[in-house]
């Protein structure tokens, strides 16, 4: 899936990447009601099954990281799906293979660390809530996880906010 980052003012645009989440299991594919969302055997999360989507929306609501999109005159929620016709043939994914300074990296966990430098991490925290993905974020040797909480609250600090007051998370 790619974004428009802005489009009335750029044609930049941005991939979505699915994380493929692995605990919980597919947090998307766990709401739907009418089981379109199927995981393979390999653990990629699919795109909805066109004739089984009725367009809920749930799975958007349940996505901790906002990859699911709705589109509501085809009534059908589309996502990255791991270019799944290229991977399971040995192929990169079409962001990784046209990204041209390789921030997306497609291979295994022994290829990266014999290729790349930094800590791959598949851990993000989200205040009380943690999700470990199949795919990993790159971060400094230092750090075990993603804590976007802390991320935000030492923006905040940089830029003189105070704290913003945390609700209670509601993910089932």
């Amino acid at each position: 899936m790619v974004d428009f980052i802005d489009r009335g003012y750029s044609v930049a645009t941005q991939p979505t990447l699915c994380m493929h989440c692995q605990d919980p299991v597919a947090p998307c594919a766990e709401v739907c009601p009418v089981m379109a969302i199927m995981i393979t055997p390999e653990g990629v999360v699919q795109q909805a099954e066109p004739s089984r989507c009725i367009a809920c929306r749930n799975c958007v609501y349940a996505c901790p990281f906002g990859v699911p999109k709705i589109d509501l005159e085809s009534r059908l929620m589309k996502k990255c799906n791991l270019c799944y016709d290229r991977t399971s043939q040995g192929l990169k994914p079409w962001c990784a293979q046209a990204c041209p300074t390789q921030a997306i990296w497609y291979g295994d966990y022994e290829e990266f660390m014999t290729q790349r430098r930094g800590r791959p991490v598949n851990h993000t925290v989200f205040g009380a809530q943690e999700v470990r993905t199949r795919v990993y974020h790159v971060l400094p040797e230092e750090q075990s996880k993603l804590d976007l909480v802390a991320l935000l609250d030492e923006a905040h600090a940089e830029l003189g906010r105070p704290e913003q007051e945390r609700e209670e998370a509601w993910v089932l």
